[in-house]
């Protein structure tokens, strides 16, 4: 038996579904960078807080965002060239019902390798508005030095 064909139709062939994994990639990534500053690890997993190098003719100055944390719950190391903060940060104590959080809470960790000797001797940091400064003197071999002319 033959069927009648359609002369005034003509049939499209189906169109195909591409699956592009590097697509698929994309939209991930730039999904997890989207919600990047809410991101948090599990409970009692380290944060790291936002923080700013700059580098002056005699030291390295590293400004660390710490809202809420006493002088008392910070620890600051240098080894080498390595500055390592470290400590935690408490959740307040609350009346109400918490209906959204996006502040890391918890233990946190700081880590920076400065790209010059340090002299460790002369370390200072303070505390103030929630931003810890930390200041470390250049070694005296990395401090530039002025030579006048004759």
């Amino acid at each position: 038996m033959t069927l009648p064909a359609n002369q005034g139709q003509q049939r499209r062939p189906a169109e195909v579904a591409r699956w592009d994994p590097f697509d698929e990639l994309q939209q991930q990534l730039a999904q997890v960078f989207q919600d990047w500053p809410q991101m948090r690890g599990p409970i009692g997993s380290d944060f790291m807080p936002v923080a700013d190098v700059e580098e002056t003719d005699d030291a390295f100055v590293v400004d660390i965002e710490l809202p809420g944390v006493k002088k008392n719950d910070i620890d600051l190391e240098v080894m080498g060239r390595r500055l390592i903060v470290t400590g935690e940060r408490t959740e307040k104590e609350r009346k109400g019902i918490l209906r959204h959080q996006t502040r890391a809470v918890g233990r946190f960790r700081f880590e920076v390798v400065l790209p010059a000797d340090v002299d460790d001797t002369g370390v200072e940091a303070s505390l103030e508005h929630g931003v810890l400064e930390v200041r470390i003197p250049k070694a005296s071999a990395d401090k530039p030095k002025r030579i006048e002319i004759r």
